[in-house]
């Protein structure tokens, strides 16, 4: 499995792709960072940014499916996965080598986000780190949800391009399903808005944003994510088996 992860990893940096999508990252993460430094009334900046990680949250879900298009309809386009599935790896190793392996770019560009908070500490600003640690554990978490529906997504067809689509309807209904839970076709409906509102991400994160941990939001990201790498499983297996 290790081989297969090895190989997957390589395939994002060994070309400019991974590249172009941290330097974009990083981009976005130095706008929203230059607009919390120009809304400061005083002098000191006391760097817990919140705001930072949410405001973000909403331009990395363009982000991510380029990441995930790839991932399997790329081996179905180009006819390797007929080498993938005759490998000695099974279909939970593939899938999870897979996965393993975009969450390590992903992590990579959040470490690199480190700088901000650094320098503002070694310029005498005050730096909350237990607030920015649980900040970056629900970022990252978020992230890895994003990255199991964009790998189920682009296990669905062999094209890349509607496996972003895909990804990117997928994700926009996570984000705003608080908004479609108080929507008016559910005003007349509490006990379904209060269903709906069970699966809301948004909700979860607002609480790792501000510092807050509770253990059932960390259950419930990591739990969200098992289900979506599940589905990813059973998806390229019943295709493995049907392809015989």
């Amino acid at each position: 499995m290790f081989s297969l992860y090895k190989k997957e990893l390589q395939s994002y940096f060994y070309s400019p792709f991974a590249y172009v999508i941290t330097a974009l990252f990083l981009l976005i993460f130095s706008f929203a960072f230059s607009s919390s430094i120009s809304d400061l009334s005083g002098t000191q900046l006391t760097f817990s940014f919140p705001g930072m990680f949410y405001s973000n949250l909403y331009f990395f879900i363009f982000l991510i499916p380029a990441l995930t298009m790839r991932m399997f309809s790329e081996e179905r386009r180009t006819g390797t996965e007929i080498l993938l599935m005759t490998s000695p790896l099974n279909v939970f190793q593939i899938v999870i080598a897979k996965f393993l392996a975009v969450a390590t770019v992903y992590l990579t560009m959040l470490v690199l986000t480190l700088f901000f908070p650094i320098v503002t500490a070694a310029t005498g600003g005050g730096v909350m780190w237990s607030s920015l640690a649980c900040g970056y554990l629900g970022f990252f978490l978020w992230g890895l949800v994003c990255l199991a529906i964009g790998m189920l997504m682009s296990s669905f067809t062999e094209s890349p391009v509607i496996a972003a689509i895909l990804g990117e309807g997928a994700m926009l209904l996570l984000v705003f399903i608080d908004g479609i839970k108080s929507s008016g076709l559910f005003e007349s409906l509490p006990k379904a808005a209060k269903v709906i509102g069970q699966f809301s991400t948004n909700e979860r994160f607002v609480s790792f944003s501000e510092g807050i941990f509770k253990l059932s939001d960390l259950v419930f990201f990591l739990t969200t994510i098992i289900l979506f790498v599940g589905w990813t499983i059973i998806s390229v297996e019943k295709r493995r088996w049907s392809r015989g």
